[in-house]
């Protein structure tokens, strides 16, 4: 018993500096906008009271939280790698809304839906015993629901129809960690 909790342990940091090491890689286009940096991306040029100014992200500055659609113009369907979009269209920040978008059940589509699974082993093993329903199979329709992004911890998503065989087989599943947004 005690391996299987070291090797969950292991797994869950291993997960841990995944994400990270994914934020930061997303974070790499940060702007410098001093001339005499010696760190590319980093603001050495601030005043005594701007402690922050020299970790700002080039996107610091943008007023307010975005809404970004998952799947971008591919929406939530079967057979989409939603985990390879989170990653090249991060970093999300708290408070930027998701929006889910997907067909409601018809005689040509499955119907999708989307849970929040409680931890990593749930959405590695789309295990949906204890996952959350936060999109019923009519709530994609139109414009979609959407989820904020309220809490700074990995939130982890996937369809949960046909007894997760849309998150094991179909791609329908992603996580993000949101990141804390610095204002000017």
């Amino acid at each position: 018993m005690g391996v299987l909790k070291s090797a969950g342990a292991l797994v869950l940091v291993l997960a841990i500096i995944s994400i990270l090491a994914i934020n930061a890689m997303a974070n790499k286009n940060c702007n410098s906008t001093s001339s005499t940096s010696t760190v590319p991306g980093i603001n050495f040029n601030h005043t005594a009271g701007d402690f922050w100014g020299a970790y700002r992200h080039k996107n610091a500055t943008d007023q307010g939280s975005k809404k970004i659609v998952v799947g971008g113009s591919e929406n939530w369907h079967f057979g989409f790698n939603y985990t390879d979009w989170a990653i090249k269209n991060g970093p999300f920040y708290l408070n930027d809304t998701l929006v889910f978008k997907y067909d409601p059940p018809n005689d040509t589509t499955f119907p999708h839906s989307v849970y929040l699974l409680p931890n990593l082993w749930s959405y590695q093993n789309c295990d949906l015993k204890r996952a959350k329903k936060i999109g019923e199979v009519t709530a994609g329709a139109g414009e979609g629901f959407e989820f904020v992004l309220k809490r700074w911890q990995p939130h982890f998503f996937a369809c949960g129809e046909r007894n997760g065989f849309h998150c094991k087989v179909g791609l329908m599943k992603f996580t993000v960690w949101p990141l804390v947004r610095w204002f000017n």
